[in-house]
């Protein structure tokens, strides 16, 4: 009977190493966009906005970031993304004011603006450190932590819903 006991312990922890050890993870804790590893720092890079003020990251309150670099051309797919990301805004309710959307260049005409809008001028040393920026087809879109560092990349075509779900998650940490 010991010997049973001990078995059924020992057996669901080498389960459960094997599991951890293997990169298995419950479908529930997956990224819905590429986790960047190691994350991409762009403290020292101080983006202007468009009106020629500086955008400073200010990690002390805890905002959250939601960065789209469209093509110089915006098309209707750029002008999607940019109604997607202003719904998943929306999404957030109370939590939206913890997030600052911001579009890399100017915002396409036509479709509603978030709140939170930061238009940043396009700058050539913020979009050399975004992981396949200069993508020819579609628009990318990264989520910046509090701090600066590019942690999440969403490749042309997305579901926003996993936008929505990811940075939801991560709005939970204090």
């Amino acid at each position: 009977m010991l010997v049973a006991i001990a078995a059924l312990f020992l057996g669901s922890m080498l389960v459960a190493g094997l599991l951890r050890f293997s990169g298995w993870r419950p479908q529930g804790m997956q990224n819905h966009g590429e986790l960047l590893q190691p994350p991409i720092d762009t403290r020292d890079v101080v983006p202007r906005m468009l009106d020629g003020n500086e955008y400073h990251w200010r990690p002390v309150e805890r905002t959250w970031r939601i960065l789209a670099a469209p093509p110089a051309q915006c098309d209707d797919a750029c002008r999607q993304i940019a109604r997607d990301v202003e719904v998943v805004w929306e999404l957030f309710g109370k939590d939206a004011d913890r997030v600052d959307v911001l579009w890399l260049g100017g915002y396409p005409d036509g479709v509603k603006r978030p709140d939170s809008l930061v238009e940043i001028a396009a700058d050539d040393a913020l979009r050399g450190r975004l992981p396949q920026a200069d993508v020819t087809a579609g628009t990318p879109v990264y989520v910046l932590d509090p701090n600066g560092f590019v942690v999440l990349r969403y490749a042309p075509g997305f579901d926003p819903a996993g936008l929505r779900k990811d940075v939801a998650r991560l709005l939970k940490l204090r």
